[in-house]
C-alpha cells in the first residue's frame, strides 16, 4: 500500500492513499462487522474508498475501528480524533490528539453553477472572476473541513460557515470560523493541491 501524500504535522497524522488496480482489500478482513449493513447498497467505488480509509487505519491503528453516531465517524478505542475523506481514487485519514478535518474535493467548473448554496453576495468580493471555480472549491472544501470538527443538523454551510479572503500564494493559513448567534469559533485552514484535487485541513 504505497502512501501517495503525507501531509502529517506535529499534532495530527495526515495520509492520502490513490488507488491503484490491483491492489488487495477484502471486505471481511477491514470492514467493522458494525458497518456492514450500512455499505451494502454503496457503488463500488464508494465501497472502495471505505475500505481504502479502514486499510490506513490498520498502518497506524491496526487494533482500532471506525464506527458511527449520528453519521460522524469516531475510534473505537476512543483514544484519539479522527477525520476521513475520500474522492475516487483517493482515500485519506487524519488522526489527531485534537478535533480535526478534512477534505478532498476535485476542481472542477461546475462548482458555480451551486455557489449560492453555500456562499452569499457580499462573501465574495475578493475572488477574481478568472480563477472562480478554484476559489470556490477551495470555499467549500474549508467549509466541509470545519463541518467535520463542529457541526449540527440545524446549521447550513451558507449561513453558519465562514471563509475569510484570501490569496493562492498563502493557502498554509487561512482564517476561518463557525457561528451562530451564540458562538464564534475560529480556526486556521491549511490547502494543499495535487493532480486536479484541492485537500484542506483544519485542526482545533
Amino acid at each position: 500500500m504505497p502512501l501517495y501524500r503525507d501531509f502529517s504535522d506535529n499534532n495530527a497524522t495526515i495520509f492520502i492513499w490513490k488507488y491503484e488496480e490491483g491492489e488487495e482489500l477484502n471486505p471481511d478482513e477491514l470492514l467493522e462487522p458494525e458497518n456492514v449493513d450500512k455499505v451494502k447498497d454503496y457503488h463500488p467505488k464508494k465501497l472502495l474508498e471505505v475500505l481504502m480509509v479502514r486499510k490506513l487505519l490498520k498502518s497506524l491503528k491496526p487494533n482500532s475501528k471506525i464506527l458511527y453516531k449520528e453519521r460522524e465517524p469516531f475510534l473505537s478505542p476512543n483514544d484519539a480524533e479522527i477525520s476521513i475523506t475520500h474522492s475516487f481514487p483517493f482515500a485519506a485519514i487524519a488522526i489527531s490528539k485534537n478535533k480535526i478535518g478534512i477534505d478532498i474535493e476535485k476542481f472542477h467548473p461546475k462548482i458555480l453553477r451551486v455557489i449560492d448554496k453555500f456562499t452569499y453576495e457580499n462573501e465574495r468580493g475578493f475572488i477574481p472572476a478568472e480563477n472562480a471555480a478554484t476559489f470556490y472549491t477551495i470555499i467549500w472544501s474549508v467549509k466541509e473541513s470545519m463541518y467535520k470538527i463542529h457541526h449540527s443538523k440545524y446549521w447550513s454551510l451558507k449561513k453558519n460557515y465562514e471563509v475569510k479572503p484570501f490569496e493562492l500564494k498563502h493557502l498554509f493559513d487561512i482564517s476561518c470560523r463557525v457561528h451562530d448567534d451564540k458562538i464564534s469559533d475560529e480556526f486556521k485552514a491549511r490547502v494543499k493541491f495535487f493532480d486536479d484535487y484541492c485537500f484542506t485541513i483544519v485542526e482545533e
